[in-house]
């Protein structure tokens, strides 16, 4: 593929015809690999850096023309892309099969009478798909249930999707929406089925879900259940070379920065500490208000670590007012008009989904999410996945030098954002971590 050897860690990297058998091997080629996810995300994507001298393919007439790869292939979109990396621990980061990468763009092309140099952007194939599809059906049941039903309609295999359970039923209609667009929108009318522990969250608690594609696959999860998992990695960022015996630390942080603790005027901007929702009924021509703060939330919630104490001056009012419609009367469950009349009281209709006790504490919720943002850089673990959690210690500063661990930012994390660096002499893992309150829950 090119004159230049292979630097780093990677292994394979092959790019596929989408017009013929041909594919090209540009491990030489790739000098540098950043593979990114996030819980914001519904893809996962991947950006290499080439600079090849051209490949050699032999023609019908068995003569050898070296040709560069972006129009010897050619590649302009839709390639599909096996690639495999190897880290220092010898950890694989492999996208092959049903899981492999396909092109999406070539940009930034500088050529040269010997050499190219470009970046080419990758992305799951689901993302591609997701363009040609709609959906238009009408779905009554639990959402979690018709998740796994509308990402079926992308050619998702079941077990390549993760769902958190729900508690409340959601009768809806597609509306020619993009599979993608209907699952994040459902996200925020979700409340889990259970917690962690087993207790039942119910209406009214916990609610809020995160929509997002790692790796391994896709994920529906509540926001509450991912501070209830398992710690999957332990940091911590000190002075010296070598890591504490007796932490039980897993890695060392390189380098870390806090890109945001508390900003007090936009949380009261959000909503985040105290909020009140107007909710009007159509139907009967009424209204109701309802006022939702954070005392009452501390009852229903699960937060990383000892909850963050706010002034009650700045807590005891609302600071964001809210009007919402209510649906009562409309999509009730059954598939035929008899059924759909049996299903609804005869005194006064249901409402399709309890906006009332489930809209503004998920509001409330996901602004709390982000409170903490920390950003970190290790050595390269490719075992680390958006949403995993992970526990980070970090220094406390003192005048007298003392190693001490700081009680306020050392604690449980969840990975937001996630970049793995494969470069000519480096390998590094940047995470964007967050959470919702300060220190080591107690």
């Amino acid at each position: 593929m090119s004159q230049i050897e292979n630097p780093n860690g990677i292994k394979e990297f092959k790019i596929s015809s989408a017009f013929t058998d041909d594919a090209v091997d540009m491990v030489g080629g790739a000098v540098q690999f950043n593979y990114y996810e996030s819980i914001l995300s519904n893809k996962v994507t991947a950006t290499a850096t080439i600079i090849e001298t051209g490949y050699t393919n032999e023609n019908k007439k068995g003569e050898n023309n070296a040709k560069g790869a972006l129009d010897g292939l050619p590649i302009k979109g839709g390639e599909r892309a096996d690639i495999k990396i190897e880290d220092s621990k010898g950890k694989i980061l492999e996208f092959s099969d049903s899981k492999a990468l396909y092109v999406n763009r070539v940009r930034d092309i500088n050529p040269e009478t010997l050499k190219d140099n470009y970046y080419i952007d990758f992305t799951s194939q689901e993302y591609f798909r997701n363009e040609q599809v709609r959906v238009v059906k009408r779905y009554d049941g639990k959402i979690s249930d018709n998740i796994i039903k509308i990402l079926g309609l992308l050619n998702i295999p079941s077990d390549s999707i993760e769902v958190d359970k729900t508690a409340i039923p959601y009768n809806f209609i597609g509306n020619d929406r993009k599979p993608f667009y209907i699952c994040t929108w459902l996200a925020s009318k979700s409340v889990p089925e259970s917690t962690a522990d087993g207790n039942a969250a119910g209406i009214g608690g916990a609610a809020g879900y995160l929509f997002y594609q790692t790796r391994d696959g896709f994920h529906f999860k509540a926001i509450d259940k991912l501070f209830e998992g398992k710690v999957k990695r332990k940091f911590i960022y000190n002075d010296t070379a070598d890591i504490p015996k007796n932490g039980d630390y897993d890695g060392k942080i390189v380098s870390y920065g806090i890109s945001r603790e508390i900003d007090l005027h936009q949380n009261m901007t959000l909503g985040t500490y105290n909020n009140r929702s107007l909710f009007f009924d159509f139907l009967s021509m009424n209204y109701k208000t309802v006022e939702y703060n954070i005392e009452y939330q501390k009852q229903k919630i699960n937060p990383a670590g000892d909850y963050f104490n706010i002034s009650k001056e700045y807590t005891k009012s609302p600071s964001r007012l809210m009007n919402h419609i209510l649906d009562y009367g409309t999509l009730p469950s059954g598939k035929t008009q008899d059924a759909q009349l049996k299903s609804t009281p005869k005194d006064k209709p249901k409402a399709n989904y309890d906006a009332e006790k489930t809209m503004s504490q998920s509001i409330m919720r996901y602004n709390q999410l982000f409170t903490i943002q920390t950003d970190i850089i290790i050595p390269g673990d490719f075992s680390i996945r958006a949403g995993d959690v992970v526990e980070c210690t970090f220094p406390q500063v003192m005048q007298d030098g003392k190693d001490e661990t700081n009680k306020f930012t050392s604690g449980k994390y969840i990975v937001a954002h996630v970049c793995h660096k494969i470069g000519p002499n480096e390998c590094l893992s940047s995470l964007g971590l967050i959470r919702d309150s300060f220190g080591k829950k107690t």
